[in-house]
């Protein structure tokens, strides 16, 4: 035990996690997961699905939730550097529509849980940037939600990539469409 350093957020539930890393003149070695150690630490989900995606400088992706079928997140890069982002949707909590933001990348290999029933989303903040993360249940198309990732009423500072302005973005289509926070709040 004692392979990772867990730091709880101001927000209850998530986590920031620094694994223990290993190294010499070969390079090195670290556990990305271990359930038990995990476990030990607050965090005993058990994951059944992994994802990964590839972006470029610029693009943001999010704020994502699934609505039926919510999943806890373990996100980290294994390229790059990104901006990441949990925001809390969970019914009558004290931190309802507030966010938490951390910088994870490539180089620093921290990890960011995130419980169910928050949405979640990040900008790339390096030329490019490959995002690793298991969820706790499978991916259900026809049940992803999604909040406006500039909606004032949560107020999230997004740094931009060095030379870009929030017109040079680069949002899907679907991610330009969502409603805000109220609009959530009237479907709960």
């Amino acid at each position: 035990m004692g392979k990772i350093k867990v730091e709880s957020c101001e927000i209850e539930g998530l986590k920031v996690i620094t694994p223990t890393v290993f190294g010499d003149e070969r390079g090195y070695f670290m556990e990305t997961y271990h359930y038990e150690e995990y476990k030990a630490n607050g965090i005993p989900q058990e994951f059944v699905q992994d994802n990964q995606s590839a972006s470029k400088k610029g693009v943001l992706r999010g704020l994502h939730f699934q609505k039926q079928y919510p999943q806890d997140k373990l996100v980290r890069v294994i390229t790059g550097e990104v901006f990441d982002v949990a925001v809390d949707l969970r019914k009558g909590s004290p931190t309802f529509g507030k966010w938490f933001g951390a910088v994870l990348s490539a180089e620093n290999k921290k990890q960011f849980f995130i419980p169910k029933n928050f949405a979640h989303g990040f900008i790339v903040l390096s030329d490019y940037a490959e995002f690793v993360y298991k969820c706790s249940d499978f991916y259900h198309p026809d049940d992803e939600g999604g909040i406006a990732f500039d909606d004032p009423d949560i107020g999230i500072d997004w740094p931009m990539p060095e030379g870009y302005t929030k017109a040079d973005l680069i949002i899907s289509e679907k991610d330009k469409k969502w409603g805000g926070l109220k609009a959530f709040k009237e479907l709960m």
